[in-house]
């Protein structure tokens, strides 16, 4: 089990990559050394115990928000495959210090959605995954009916952010939220 406490995600493992034992990683970070430069990475999957591995190398696909790494030890698509939908996780100590008013992506999930409507502050909501291959979305699951909508993670319709009190508010155009 995560301990969010000392422990965020900076990535997931969605594929392999290859014949040669490469994955596939979505990155929930802005800091790419995480999946460039070479290095001990923690990973896990749902309740399992956490595994050290050696990250030997690592690039951005062009235009995306996926790289591609190479871990030592793990050499074909079989071992690759069995890394699939793992975590890929830092300590929070070795996180930069942010700015005021920053945030780390995977701080937003299971934050609260909110929207303002006639000047009150009405919970519909909350943020449980992001999508960040082309574009940044946030998955917000909706309290009414349990069904995903994906939100623009963009400041006209994300434009309070309070990780402190564990909600965002969002301005949703006509139509977004009605499913």
């Amino acid at each position: 089990m995560i301990n969010e406490n000392e422990w965020i995600v900076v990535g997931l493992i969605t594929s392999p990559h290859g014949i040669h034992g490469k994955v596939k990683v979505r990155s929930l970070s802005d800091f790419e050394e995480r999946f460039t430069k070479p290095g001990i990475r923690w990973v896990t999957k749902d309740e399992e115990a956490f595994t050290k591995l050696d990250l030997i190398s690592g690039y951005q696909q062009p235009g995306k928000e996926i790289f591609i790494i190479s871990f030592k030890g793990i050499t074909d698509r079989n071992e690759a495959e069995k890394l699939k939908n793992h975590k890929i996780l830092v300590k929070i100590e070795s996180l930069p210090k942010l700015k005021q008013e920053e945030y780390h992506l995977s701080e937003l999930i299971n934050l609260e959605v909110k929207i303002i409507k006639n000047k009150e502050s009405l919970i519909i909501g909350k943020v449980i995954d992001l999508e960040n291959e082309s574009n940044n979305l946030l998955i917000i699951q909706l309290e009414k009916n349990q069904k995903n909508v994906y939100i623009p993670f963009v400041q006209e319709i994300v434009p309070v952010i309070d990780i402190k009190n564990n909600y965002l508010i969002i301005n949703p155009p006509k139509g977004l939220l009605e499913l």
